[in-house]
Order: C-alpha cells, then sequence, then structure tokens
C-alpha cells in the first residue's frame, strides 16, 4: 500500500491496480484569501478507481475539480446528509455512507467510521486496509471519545492521517466566536495515534489555510508535533505529491 500527499487534508492510496483519493482540494475556497501551499490539478497524482470525502465543507469536497480530473461517473462516497449536494453538483455516481458502512474498491476496502466536526456538521472518517495493511484518514475531526471503537473495529493501524492544526476559527454566521479550536491540536493529534494503535502519523490539514482572523492555525505545529511524540511512532512529515509505502 502507497500513501501519497496531496495539498491540505488530501490523500491517494494506492495498493496493486487500484487507486483511491480522500478529500481532494484544487479550487481554493475564495474565502481563506490565497493557498499558503501549491495546488495542482488532481490528475497530476494519476488516475483514481473512486473519491472518498470525509464532509461537504468546500476544503474537502471539490466536486469540479473531481469531475474535471475524473469524470462525472467516478464513483463518489460521502457522508449520507451530503448525497443531494454531490448529486446536484454534477456527480452521477454517489453513494451515501453511515458509521459501519462497508465497500469494495479493487484491492481495497473502504469503511466509514467516526469522526466529530467542529461546527457540528456531519462527518465520518475512512478505514481503508488491503487484507495486509490498514489506514486511517480522519478528515479535519476535533477530540472525541470515539477512539477507542475506531481502534477495537479497525486497528491497529500502519498508518493514520490526522489534522493537526488546531485552527480557531472566527465565521460571521457562528457567532460570538468561541475561541477553541475545531481541530485536533497537534499533541491531540499524538494522543489520538497512541489510542488507535498507529505505527506512523501522518500529519494533514496544515499549512494551505492560515487567514486570520477567519482562520488561524496553531503555531508551531511541527514542532510541537516532535516534542509530543518523541520516540513512541513514525511521523511522516510529507509534501505534496511525496509518497511513501506502508
Amino acid at each position: 500500500m502507497e500513501l501519497q500527499k496531496l495539498p491540505w487534508a488530501g490523500i491517494r492510496v494506492t495498493t496493486g491496480a487500484t487507486s483511491v483519493v480522500i478529500d481532494p482540494l484544487y479550487h481554493f475556497p475564495a474565502v481563506f484569501g490565497q493557498s499558503h501551499e501549491p495546488l495542482f490539478p488532481l490528475g497530476e497524482y494519476g488516475p483514481a478507481d473512486a473519491v472518498l470525502i470525509t464532509h461537504e465543507h468546500t476544503d474537502h469536497f471539490d466536486p469540479r475539480a473531481i469531475i474535471e480530473a475524473y469524470g462525472a461517473d467516478i464513483p463518489v462516497y460521502l457522508p449520507q446528509e451530503s448525497v443531494l449536494l454531490a448529486e446536484n453538483s454534477g456527480l452521477n455516481r454517489v453513494t451515501g455512507a453511515s458509521v459501519g458502512d462497508a465497500f469494495q474498491i479493487g484491492a481495497l476496502s473502504a469503511t466509514a467510521t467516526y469522526s466529530v466536526d467542529g461546527v457540528g456538521d456531519t462527518q465520518i472518517a475512512w478505514a481503508l486496509s488491503d487484507g495486509e495493511r490498514r489506514l486511517l484518514h480522519c478528515g479535519d475531526t476535533l477530540w472525541h471519545g470515539y477512539w477507542w471503537k475506531i481502534a477495537a473495529a479497525h486497528g491497529p493501524f500502519d498508518a493514520i492521517c490526522l489534522p493537526v492544526n488546531g485552527a480557531i476559527l472566527e465565521r460571521p454566521d457562528l457567532q460570538p466566536p468561541s475561541g477553541m479550536p475545531i481541530t485536533l491540536l497537534p499533541e491531540q493529534a499524538v494522543a489520538a495515534a497512541h489510542v488507535l494503535g498507529a505505527t506512523r502519523l501522518v500529519p494533514i490539514h496544515h499549512t494551505a489555510i492560515h487567514h486570520p482572523p477567519v482562520y488561524r492555525q496553531t503555531p508551531d505545529w511541527q514542532n510541537r508535533l516532535r516534542t509530543a511524540v518523541g520516540d513512541t511512532m513514525d511521523i511522516a512529515f510529507l509534501n505534496t505529491k511525496e509518497t511513501i509505502t506502508l
């Protein structure tokens, strides 16, 4: 199983002749200004047999880019509550998923599991397996109490993709602002990885978006992550397009 980093929270997973992408992004949401990391058309990462989406926020679900790269008929799996939005965006093969739903995509099995959204919208995580290796992608979750259930059902994991930017959000429609992070802080990501039995932590959901005061990334996240991990597991700091083999 190979894992390729895409911008922001996206990854591409390949095993044998099967490839899927999770939360791929190309058209950057205008509300966040300019991306702080390069963005590339999705086709530059290679083909995909299916697209998995954790939730419908525009920094995770980019239907125009999906159609441009893979065509409107590519299978797309996303939360059940987001099916109508996806169908109205021009995608033709949309499947809704709730926690526990499993799908076979070529050589990969993909199971929807728990994730908790920082502003209360519907979100799922995706657990992938090729029969030998296991991977988990948690979207932009915040801290929750489902880690132990995920570990029991799907772990241990050879790699876990977790948000690390501890973002503070001040959106006009969410007033007054809470001042609380809506995604995992670096220290929380490490704690979650320990509970989940992860061999390797792959930081996602960082760098591209830092647009105060609307969206503020937590400071010094890389060093804080290294300090929290110590020598307990590997960290894969990947740039866009870099690939690791699990």
